[in-house]
């Protein structure tokens, strides 16, 4: 195995064609991001037809620009890598199957990575001195999931979502607010200037000792809110709205990822995935990692979104452990962590 192993990484799991090189797992030589928000905007979210057809338009640009980016060529990369689930079936196609046959062209060996699994690898990329084990919060538009990181690719799943993901139910009470999307960002720029404690939304901890999310009951108030106010012709305060909606969902994430980070005997109680870029949840969360006396990390907002090089990094420690993908590898949409 080759001391300087450089990795090139492709993610295409929903809307964002991204291609990446990684050197030793992580170190980024470059991390080309292509996005779609522009185009989904006008449909209120992504439709997975139009993301696999912009996936297929910009994959072969996006890794040339990885490739120029980092100064290197086909000749010096080691590894192909790329994701292989969860996410939209048609888009992972594209990068799924643009990496294996680049894998097969070079003779190189090719390793299908998940996606959870990668958003997690970020905090490798911004704390280069990180270790497992550590407890971990993956919160995203798909996922909500809190995992026990045994090791580089040994991990445990202590809570998911049972309905809504946490960034879901972002984007779908931005749409109730007229908002738009991606709904995450702008309920938190509008959050900023609104009472957080101005509307007392439900909490679902659920039963006792439970690291399951729920939030499809906190939508179906905040909707009920909103339709009361309007049936009754009353003013409604967005930005209350957005504060107080904002309060209810990070306050359920930062108390659970921290008592599951005690439980554990954690040192680090880490963030990954787009909704780890809210500016409450990061605030909740230090303070309660401070009270608790758990470290909190995370990575910085570039990592936080769907990107390449997260995947490059979760392949380096598969392909050092002696982990390699057979060509016939599929999409598997609803891939477990596990």
């Amino acid at each position: 195995m080759k001391r300087n192993t450089k990795i090139l990484a492709i993610e295409t799991s929903c809307d964002e064609t991204s291609a990446a090189v990684v050197r030793n797992g992580r170190e980024v030589l470059s991390n080309i991001i292509s996005s779609q928000i522009d185009t989904h905007k006008k449909f209120g979210g992504v439709v997975p037809e139009v993301a696999s057809r912009k996936h297929l338009e910009n994959i072969s640009l996006v890794i040339d620009e990885a490739l120029q980016s980092a100064g290197v060529e086909m000749k010096d990369i080691d590894v192909v890598a790329a994701t292989c689930g969860p996410g939209l079936v048609g888009a992972l196609l594209i990068g799924l199957t643009t990496a294996k046959a680049i894998a097969f062209s070079c003779s190189l060996p090719f390793i299908g990575v998940n996606h959870i699994e990668g958003h997690i690898a970020a905090n490798y990329i911004e704390h280069i001195d990180l270790e497992p084990p550590f407890t971990c919060l993956v919160a995203s538009g798909g996922h909500s999931h809190i995992v026990n990181v045994v090791g580089y690719t040994d991990y445990e799943v202590m809570g998911r979502t049972r309905d809504d993901a946490a960034g879901e139910a972002f984007d779908k009470i931005a749409r109730a607010l007229g908002l738009g999307y991606p709904g995450g960002p702008l309920i938190d720029k509008l959050a900023a200037s609104g009472n957080r404690k101005a509307i007392d939304f439900p909490r679902a901890f659920l039963e006792e000792g439970s690291y399951d999310f729920s939030f499809s009951g906190l939508k179906s108030a905040v909707l009920n809110y909103l339709n009361s106010k309007k049936m009754k012709n009353k003013a409604i305060n967005t930005a209350d709205v957005a504060a107080s909606f904002q309060e209810a969902v990070t306050d359920v994430l930062s108390a659970k990822l921290v008592k599951a980070a005690l439980d554990k005997k954690s040192e680090y109680a880490a963030l990954a995935g787009g909704v780890a870029s809210n500016s409450r949840l990061r605030e909740l969360l230090k303070q309660r990692g401070e009270q608790a006396g758990i470290k909190v990390i995370y990575p910085s907002p570039g990592l936080c979104t769907d990107n390449a090089a997260m995947i490059g990094c979760a392949a380096y420690y598969r392909y050092i452990n002696g982990t390699k993908s057979d060509f016939t590898l599929n999409a598997i949409p609803n891939l477990s962590l596990e």
